[in-house]
């Protein structure tokens, strides 16, 4: 049975957050209500899980130096990576040391920091299905990925992203040779971290996509056990998430082959240092499905943003799932009732906005507002998300979408 503190004691179980951004900020929050000491840690100052945290702390994480300096100093119990750019060697370093813990592991964080080393596990050493893909480290290899030799290559229309990005940034279609320099520059200015490698993929005409939260948590005798939520529909708009719903249809045979990967993917990434299958935690499974097939796309070993709509969908949401599991806490995927959420953007370039509408979003039945409190807008950054509840998806897409209008952001 894990044993809580209280926080701000001698006591407390103190845990670390990578990343502060609108999903750390839930976890955070999902955390402190099981009486857990938070330490969230951003790269900018007053970021949303700051607002919240017992400590808040504006540092660098892809630097070694400050990062290890910060986790000796503050010596929590678990360190939970919310983002990709962290120097995850020093994790490696500090977890073999016995120093901390890190969620799931060291070795799933810097598998799933870069799209290369999750593709590669996934494709080469799991063999799931995934679509045709290449790295590349330079425009003309990028466009002899696409040729290849005798015209057998990747082909168009194809898909370039950076190997480190989040939320579709730096992500474009291809459909000839003109678009190639374009969607090269587009990944570099996009990327998380600049080193100029990027990943060509092949294009797979699927029905939709989903995600697949999966939960590696402890069951009543104490063993690692995977759940599945139901699955996620989302819709993206140049790579980036702008509306989720759950649960998505699915036809059961699909439905199982993803639930199979899923599996596979995250049991390889809960095995730690140490060769032993103890990362716990929930992951963040993307998938494309045609018909009754399925190919693996990406994982994050974290809450997912097309997860949100779980806060209106499901008896535990993605972010309390997340927090008990990493506790060692039971847990519960069960679906409450469909549900849809819809992004709410800045719309404007400015810090400090207010926000118009709000009253009149939240009176229609079943709607509930999240503002993240981020500090500066800009005309694409999600600042909200508006989520709803129906007795049907179509239903609950409909009511989350007209919510997310009524809310006005501005200067």
């Amino acid at each position: 049975m894990t044993t809580l503190g209280t926080p701000l004691s001698p006591n407390a179980t103190r845990v670390m957050l990578l990343g502060a951004g609108e999903l750390g900020k839930e976890v955070l929050i999902a955390l402190q209500r099981l009486g857990v000491e938070t330490i969230a840690v951003d790269r900018y100052e007053h970021a949303p899980g700051h607002q919240v945290a017992h400590h808040a702390r504006t540092l660098q994480m892809s630097d070694p130096a400050q990062l290890k300096a910060l986790i000796e100093a503050e010596r929590p119990l678990l360190v939970v990576p919310e983002i990709e750019a962290i120097a995850t060697p020093v994790l490696q370093e500090l977890e073999a040391a016995g120093l901390v813990r890190v969620v799931p592991t060291a070795r799933a964080a810097r598998l799933t920091m870069d799209r290369e080393g999750i593709r590669r596990l996934a494709a080469e050493t799991l063999r799931v299905p995934t679509s045709p893909y290449a790295f590349c480290d330079s425009l003309a290899e990028l466009q002899a990925a696409i040729d290849g030799v005798d015209g057998h290559g990747i082909g168009y229309p194809c898909i370039v992203k950076p190997v480190m990005s989040s939320s579709g940034k730096g992500q474009s279609r291809i459909d000839g040779p003109a678009d190639v320099r374009k969607a090269w520059d587009c990944a570099m200015a996009g990327g998380r971290v600049s080193h100029g490698r990027v990943i060509v993929e092949g294009f797979i005409d699927f029905d939709y996509e989903i995600t697949l939260l999966t939960v590696r948590a402890l069951d009543s005798a104490g063993d690692i056990r995977t759940r599945f939520c139901e699955p996620i529909g989302h819709l993206q708009v140049g790579g980036d998430y702008v509306e989720s719903w759950q649960p998505h249809p699915m036809h059961p045979s699909a439905l199982a082959r993803a639930q199979d990967i899923a599996l596979a993917v995250t049991g390889n990434l809960g095995i730690g240092h140490d060769g032993q299958p103890g990362g716990l935690g929930l992951f963040g499974v993307e998938l494309f499905v045609k018909g009754e097939d399925v190919w693996f796309s990406e994982v994050s070993p974290r809450p997912h943003d097309t997860g949100m709509v779980t806060m209106a969908t499901q008896w535990q949401n993605e972010f309390e799932l997340h927090a008990r599991a990493i506790l060692g806490l039971p847990v519960d995927a069960t679906l409450r009732s469909p549900g849809a959420s819809a992004v709410i953007y800045g719309g404007v370039d400015a810090k400090g906005i207010v926000f118009d509408g709000v009253a009149e979003a939240l009176a229609q039945p079943g709607v509930d507002i999240r503002l993240f409190g981020k500090p500066e807008s800009f005309v694409k950054r999600r600042m909200g998300v508006a989520l709803a509840h129906a007795a049907d998806v179509a239903t609950a897409r409909r009511v989350a979408k007209a919510a997310a209008g009524k809310v006005r952001p501005r200067a």
